[in-house]
This record gives structure tokens, sequence and C-alpha cells, in this order.
């Protein structure tokens, strides 16, 4: 998909993102676009991190029973889940290719991709305990 214009709606809602630290659902981007565009609604932030995901300047990550949450790193990488505060920690580790196996054990499914999650403490979390 082509990128759209850069309007200032569109550059606020990206620049949100891309500050922020807590992979943030689109209630929280909506909260903080609307200190730099007022007039912006729900809708529009929606629609525009749609884009961004389609044109693959953000990612997603969707967890069963939670609020969709948005990534500035498009790049596939993995992630811890604090087990304690919730938060999400980036990690950068190299795993062994799972989809040949995968593909291999079940012919008759179509598997196009895979996804691990970590789960443990965040450092402040860690922290805390040690306390």
């Amino acid at each position: 998909m082509a990128m759209k214009r850069l309007t200032r709606q569109r550059k606020a809602v990206l620049d949100v993102v891309q500050k922020a630290r807590n992979h943030p659902d689109a209630a929280w981007i909506y909260q903080e676009v609307r200190k730099i565009v007022p007039s912006i609604s729900l809708g529009t932030v929606y629609r525009t991190l749609e884009a961004l995901v389609s044109e693959g300047q953000i990612a997603v990550l969707a967890r069963a029973g939670e609020a969709t949450r948005y990534d500035a790193n498009p790049v596939p990488h993995h992630h811890l889940i604090c087990e304690r505060c919730g938060e999400i920690v980036d990690l950068e580790v190299e795993l062994p290719e799972l989809l040949t196996p995968a593909r291999a054990a079940y012919p008759e499914l179509a598997i196009h991709e895979a996804k691990v999650e970590f789960r443990g403490l965040c450092p402040a979390c860690r922290q805390t305990l040690r306390s």
C-alpha cells in the first residue's frame, strides 16, 4: 500500500506511538494525540493506526482478551510480558526457526507465522521484589 499524505493528525499519531515506551493501546494514544490536535476524533485515531500498520510503519500486538496495543518497532521481534504489572518489554533475541518443523508436523494446516512470548518480570517489578 502506498504511504498516505502526512497530515498533521497522522504525524501526531505516528509521533505519539514512536515516543511511547509502553506499547500503548488506541485509547491512550487518543488521549496523548488530543494534547497536540484537540479536535481529533477517536475514529480518526483508529483509522490512522490501521493505515500505519498496513503501511508497515508500526506493528500490532494483539493478545486474546486484551486491548490491541501498538509497537513503534515494525521489525519482527519478541516480547517479555511482565507477570506482575503487565509491562511489555522488547527482546532482540535469535530463536531457532520454528515454521519448518511445525509445517512438517502439521501438513494439513497453512501455518503462516510463529510468535514467541516470554513471561517474567520487568526491571521495576524485579527490583521491587528484591527490596
